[in-house]
């Protein structure tokens, strides 16, 4: 096998709260198999904001990462070091990576969510120019909802490189003004919409996220049947519970293309364990390309996924 190793036997695990319903530890036993990681283990852990730090202090040097949710994407800035660009730039991070021992280990925290919406948007997009379909330009966006996911779907934007205009469309638009500023650093015009407002810049949309959890979005995907605007863009839904959800059988009737979470979720995973593995470096999910020798990885894991949803 291409993933050699010599470690004892190392932990991994998934926090947030809640955590019953989270698929992570599906996708990282999946890939600890793929890659003969037979020491390796990975489970889910109900950790909330208060207990984040007695959780962190109870760990030895056998844990070699940390998978992070809802509502730790933040809280768990003060621990640790921010090691890729978008960890460092948008104060949300969704992986721990553990380096060093005893008193002088390290906490690495990266941002692997931008990656795995981009990586989504970009295997979509071949897939459907080996079809024959036209590949569109992805030159206007769609993002519903504005809180971390969001961050990081805005981020995921400027990866794909030829985004000039984002639309954020939320219940409350003014609860996150540092979206737009993100997005001008990055050579994007961000405008902050109120949700009821959206359907038409959906209906101009090359690139749509919903951002929004379980059936917040339900009202969207109602709002455009109802409007019978057509779309033609992409949507990526990040929600996967249910497959699809209303706002992905709407977006369909409409006439566009729909990509359900499960995506975002496998490639977003695919770059957690590589880096808590070490088998990438800190930049190596900075911008978005398909990293061949993980094909194997990719296949495994999303296999898995698969027959879990």
């Amino acid at each position: 096998m291409p993933f050699e190793h010599h470690t004892p036997h190392r932990h991994c695990a998934v926090l947030g709260q809640p955590i019953a319903h989270s698929l992570s530890p599906v996708l990282h036993t999946a890939a600890y198999r793929a890659m003969g990681l037979d020491d390796w283990d990975y489970r889910s852990i109900e950790v909330g904001q208060d207990d984040l730090e007695p959780f962190l202090d109870s760990l030895d040097d056998t844990w070699a990462g940390l998978s992070l949710t809802m509502p730790l994407k933040r809280t768990i800035q003060p621990y640790g070091e921010p090691s890729n660009l978008w960890a460092r730039e948008l104060g949300v991070a969704n992986t721990v990576v553990f380096e060093g021992t005893g008193p002088n280990r390290a906490l690495k925290l990266f941002n692997t969510d931008v990656y795995g919406i981009a990586r989504a948007f970009e295997e979509a997009g071949n897939r459907q120019t080996q079809t024959g379909a036209a590949k569109h330009a992805h030159r206007t966006a769609v993002i519903l909802g504005n809180g971390n996911t969001a961050t990081s779907a805005l981020a995921a934007c400027a990866m794909m490189g030829d985004v000039s205009d984002v639309v954020v469309a939320a219940r409350h638009p003014d609860h996150n003004p540092g979206l737009a500023a993100c997005g001008e650093r990055h050579g994007m015009t961000v405008r902050l919409v109120p949700l009821a407002d959206c359907i038409p810049d959906l209906a101009a949309a090359d690139v749509a996220v919903n951002t929004i959890p379980a059936h917040g979005a339900d009202v969207v995907a109602q709002a455009l049947l109802d409007a019978s605007v057509d779309v033609h863009g992409m949507l990526l839904d990040v929600v996967y519970d249910p497959r699809p959800t209303a706002l992905m059988r709407a977006w369909r009737k409409r006439g566009g293309i729909a990509i359900g979470g499960e995506e975002m979720l496998l490639y977003q995973a695919v770059a957690q364990v590589l880096l808590m593995t070490g088998h990438a470096q800190s930049e190596d999910f900075d911008h978005c390309s398909t990293r061949t020798q993980d094909r194997t990885l990719e296949t495994a894991m999303r296999a898995a996924l698969e027959e879990a949803l």
